[in-house]
Formats: structure tokens, sequence, C-alpha cells
């Protein structure tokens, strides 16, 4: 059985705030595009339990489709249309069922980041 997890976390690196309210999908990528679950970051900008918790933790590949669009619009930030950020696609692989993955993501209206966190 799995023993791994995987998490993530928001920032609002614009407003030096955690990113609480971000509308956030998980889906699997092996063998097509199928969504496992859809959740909201809470005041801190986590989930409020793992993404993908150990009893369905399996390796593969994993993409998580954070709604910055959404998220940036209900903090009033400036219209645009099209919006230069909307959607953003984080595609990683899980390889190992032991570990933590945490893919944290660092949001402003004009630029975003990643890494693999702890």
């Amino acid at each position: 059985m799995a023993e791994g997890f995987l998490t993530t976390h928001v920032l609002d690196t614009a407003r030096g705030v955690p990113a609480a309210g971000m509308r956030i999908e998980l889906f699997a990528l092996d063998g097509g595009r199928r969504r496992l679950r859809e959740m909201r970051t809470n005041d801190d900008g986590r989930t409020d339990g793992p993404i993908l918790p150990a009893e369905e933790f399996r390796t593969g590949r994993y993409e998580l489709l954070f709604h910055a669009g959404e998220y940036l619009d209900a903090r009033g930030t400036p219209p645009e249309s099209p919006r230069f950020l909307d959607e953003i696609p984080i595609r990683f692989g899980i390889s190992d069922e032991t570990a933590h993955y945490h893919v944290p993501l660092l949001i402003s209206p004009f630029g975003y980041s990643t890494y693999r966190g702890s």
C-alpha cells in the first residue's frame, strides 16, 4: 500500500498573502486525461487535506490545474479580455509511492513559478 501523498500551497506574491479560495483540479494523465477531484485552498493557501491521499496515491503522470484567473478577478485585479493568466496547468510525475510530493504555486497577475517542495 502506498504511503505517499500530494499537497500544494498557493501564495499570492503580488499581495503578500496566501491565495485563499483558489479552485484547483487534479487530473491523472496516464491513459488519457481523467479528472480525479476538485478542491479550493483554505485561508492559508493550502487544501484542507492531501490532494491525493495515501490510499489513492499511485505512480504516474498528473496535472494540477490552478484557476488563477477566477482567483485574481475575485481579488479585484483589473480586468483584461482575454486574461493574461487564466488557468495554470502544472504537469508532473510521481515515481515514488512512499514520498511526499509538494507542488507549490507562487502567483501574481503577470507571472507564476513552481518547484518541487518538501
